[in-house]
């Protein structure tokens, strides 16, 4: 299910994406990922095995802002892709309810 469609621009992707290219190499951000946790999951892992991910994605009208970047292992970011939080959430209740039967 779909909660809301927004038109973004090539043109602001594009900005954004390279607002996200200056975020990585900022100290916070390594010291984010330094930490070795993904937000989504919870799994440790060693920093280079761990990517941007925007909690509202880009191509939704997320920003590339510390409010709306984590790190995830590339596992839970492959899957997640464009998915906001709560579609993420109901993504993740269906893959429980399926282990439970």
């Amino acid at each position: 299910m779909d909660y809301f469609i927004i038109e973004v621009s090539e043109e602001e992707i594009r900005r954004e994406r390279e607002k996200a290219r200056e975020l990585r190499r900022s100290q916070w951000w390594k010291n984010r990922v330094g930490r070795g946790a993904c937000h989504w999951c919870g799994g440790k892992f060693p920093p280079a095995e761990l990517s941007m991910d925007h909690v509202v994605p880009v191509i939704r009208g997320g920003k590339s802002t510390r409010g709306n970047v984590v790190p995830a292992c590339k596992e839970c970011n492959n899957k997640k892709k464009h998915l906001l939080p709560i579609e993420w959430e109901e993504y993740l209740e269906t893959l429980a309810g399926n282990k439970q039967q």
